[in-house]
């Protein structure tokens, strides 16, 4: 088989695995993060071979995240119970508003310096930005869908310049789901916080 054309297969059984991920979360299935891993682990090899260092980069730190959101849903609540749907004050907002920025800043900077990377400061940006999300879901902070919103409108854009269509496509789907996602915690929230 062809190499583009295993790279094109690669992509496809990732991104039906990142679609399913996506749903089971927006579901607060636990499962989610099995899903996860299988996409993650296929996506180190498709954006190694984009040449999309700080996306791969972001994929390999996203096998232990996948690990660490099944630990965190299944026993990070209080008494070691299931974590419930919270939000953040403004402080953590401000906070991770600043992380964004610097770390955009930092890390566009090295690839660009450093790498051949084809798009350096977008590329680190959705990286940066995906890596607060992932962290705030695996905390069940009900922003983080606000944050993928983000990630995912810079994603499609990304992918589709580099020739990336299938994934362009997912993203578009994940930004469906995310908006979806953040209407069934929103509701999930304000009826156990009216409770």
């Amino acid at each position: 088989m062809d190499a583009s054309l295993v790279n094109f297969v690669v992509e496809i059984v990732a991104a039906l695995f990142g679609a399913v991920c996506v749903w089971l979360t927006l579901k607060e299935n636990i499962w989610c993060w099995g899903a996860g891993l299988v996409q993650v682990s296929l996506y180190v090899w498709v954006f190694w071979q984009a040449k999309l260092y700080s996306d791969m980069g972001l994929h390999v730190v996203y096998v232990f995240l996948q690990f660490y959101g099944f630990y965190a849903w299944m026993w990070g609540g209080e008494g070691r119970t299931r974590l419930l749907i919270r939000t953040l004050s403004p402080r953590e907002i401000a906070f991770w508003a600043g992380l964004a920025a610097l770390g955009t800043a930092v890390l566009g900077g090295l690839m660009r310096m450093h790498t051949d990377a084809a798009l350096p400061f977008w590329d680190a940006a959705t990286t940066v930005l995906s890596l607060i999300a992932q962290w705030l879901m695996a905390r069940k902070v009900l922003e983080s869908w606000l944050v993928w919103i983000s990630v995912d409108v810079l994603c499609v854009g990304i992918y589709t310049v580099k020739g990336l269509y299938p994934t362009a496509v997912l993203y578009g789907l994940f930004l469906i789901l995310a908006s979806m996602g953040y209407m069934a915690w929103r509701t999930t929230f304000l009826k156990k916080q009216a409770a």
